[in-house]
């Protein structure tokens, strides 16, 4: 292999994210010079990046190699698999291909980052084989918690790729047709080198059930609550689950109301595409506040406690949609790993309130859209790869993905993170090489390394505090605090730093004493010394000189 990593003749495979981590999916496949990605997804941020909402991954590796970049393909429409697309897919100049449901949702993003015009998007409507370079792509339906989620047949003269996305088997899928248990063996039956695959549910020892059995669990709840106002906060991609309570809604004769933008949108984008045509027609907030409390069903944003959605805004009384004592809330949605915390805030309100909750523990109201560990098994016995790589989870689901692997047979399992380069074929296959990855933040409008020192300060300033310290030519300080735990002393702390300062300004000798950077560090160290005595923090110190 080349020191540029340019692919020779072989078929390669590098995850830039998504791999030992959920979310941020970006891989790549290499063949014969050139790269192909699949999906370009990013996620949403945590305490860990103070001031960002949105994180991507670091795609330094291939704008270095973007001549030999021939497409971009996506799965389906999450945000962890398009939502860097607006982002990133102007540098990279590549065209896009995508089914119509999730290009639809692609489309709107571009506009309105105003560059739809500059970007190629490719709508592929059917299974029909396509090129893109070397490579040639089918789309494979499969069953997940969107719309026209795909699995992807990828030929190369190295073998054959089926790369699951993410996917699930339901028997009572609600929307769309996946691809039948007798088509994945058959596609099995032509062979497949590599398999590369979704663990995020593997350690679910159970199937993850069927939106069928959904449809019928939220039905006996909205029944059960008859004379109560019911609000249902779900996933609002979810079209299969919108469908459902459209019809549960219409069975239960209840109005519906739909509080919530990104609901409206992928409402709108499903509709567009022939999806969701016997929704009945929604209420707006004042009408719905007008019907008895047992003749509206609420739709609504916000079930994973993001505090500026319709939930968290009811659950404060602060929207026009009101609850009361005795009125119900079902969590038709799970806990993404991470938001526990924000998710128990927005229900502890609720219970104070007398608000009653259910969630799937309690009622089949929700179903995972990731295999559990038997459907991963029956997927093997269908396609029988040479070659299980898992992808799409934290190192511990992709390692028990491995496992559960070589359980079923499997010849090579490979384990790999985001930065591996496994070369798939000719040979045995393994790890070739590591390339460096990261992650990179908008911050405001300004795309930066996940690492650097304004993030970094951030965090300092966020955990210790910070003081701005102006000096006179007099040598007089004056002190501004942020942060510091001293609200009851302060007035005496800063009297007492103010002396530190002038002891440590006039202990300087020499041309000392007209160096800036010598006065400067004095203060510093005199503010941050005297910070430490006070209250063990070591805060951020802006020192500012005035005059000569």
């Amino acid at each position: 292999m080349k020191k540029d990593f340019t692919p020779e003749k072989e078929l390669l495979f590098l995850a830039l994210g998504g791999s030992a981590e959920i979310g941020m999916n970006v891989n790549l496949y290499g063949c014969d010079g050139k790269w192909l990605m699949v999906d370009l997804g990013m996620t949403f941020s945590g305490e860990q990046y103070p001031g960002v909402d949105l994180v991507f991954a670091d795609l330094e590796f291939i704008e270095e190699r973007l001549d030999d970049l021939v497409g971009i393909v996506l799965t389906h429409g999450h945000e962890d698999h398009i939502g860097a697309i607006p982002y990133f897919a102007e540098d990279l100049g590549v065209p896009l291909y995508a089914m119509p449901f999730t290009a639809d949702l692609i489309r709107r993003k571009l506009e309105e980052a105003g560059i739809a015009r500059e970007i190629e998007l490719n709508v592929i409507d059917s299974t029909d084989s396509f090129a893109v370079g070397p490579f040639d792509i089918s789309y494979v339906p499969l069953a997940h918690s969107i719309a026209e989620g795909n699995g992807l047949v990828i030929d190369t003269p190295y073998g054959r790729i089926f790369h699951t996305g993410d996917w699930k088997l339901d028997e009572e899928p609600i929307i769309g047709d996946p691809t039948t248990e007798d088509e994945l063996t058959a596609l099995g039956d032509e062979g497949v080198l590599a398999m590369v695959c979704d663990s995020t549910n593997v350690f679910n020892p159970n199937a993850s059930g069927s939106e069928g059995g959904v449809y019928r669990g939220l039905m006996e709840e909205v029944k059960r609550h008859e004379g109560r106002r019911v609000m249902v906060t779900t996933f609002a991609s979810n079209v299969a689950r919108l469908q459902t309570l459209g019809e549960v809604a219409k069975a239960t004769g209840r109005q519906l109301c739909v509080a919530g933008r990104s609901l409206d949108r992928i409402i709108a984008v499903a509709q567009d595409n022939g999806y969701l045509q016997d929704f009945p027609d929604t209420v707006d907030f004042d009408k719905a506040m007008g019907l008895p409390r047992g003749d509206i069903l609420i739709l609504a944003t916000g079930g994973q406690g993001e505090p500026r959605a319709a939930l968290a805004r009811v659950a404060d009384d602060n929207h026009p949609i009101k609850l009361q004592k005795g009125d119900v809330v079902l969590f038709s949605s799970r806990q993404i790993p991470g938001n526990e915390i924000a998710i128990g805030v927005v229900q502890n309100k609720l219970a104070e309130r007398g608000i009653v909750m259910v969630t799937d523990r309690q009622s089949e109201i929700h179903v995972s859209g990731h295999p559990g560990r038997p459907e991963l098994e029956e997927m093997y016995s269908w396609i029988r790869p040479e070659i299980l790589v898992p992808v799409h989870g934290e190192i511990r689901h992709m390692q028990e993905q491995v496992r559960v692997g070589q359980a079923a047979g499997i010849p090579h399992n490979i384990f790999q993170k985001n930065g591996d380069i496994i070369r798939l074929a000719p040979g045995r296959p393994g790890k070739l090489a590591e390339v460096r990855t990261g992650r990179l933040v908008l911050d405001g409008e300004i795309i930066v390394p996940a690492d650097g020192e304004a993030i970094a300060m951030r965090r300092r300033i966020a955990r210790e505090g910070v003081i701005v310290v102006a000096v006179s030519s007099q040598l007089k300080p004056s002190l501004e605090c942020f942060g510091l735990p001293l609200d009851e002393d302060m007035g005496e702390f800063i009297a007492e730093t103010s002396a530190d300062i002038v002891k440590a300004l006039k202990a300087l000798k020499g041309s000392a004493r007209k160096d800036r950077a010598e006065l400067t560090e004095a203060v510093r160290l005199a503010t941050r010394r005297a910070a430490t005595r006070w209250c063990g923090k070591r805060p951020q110190v802006k020192v500012m000189l005035m005059g000569e």
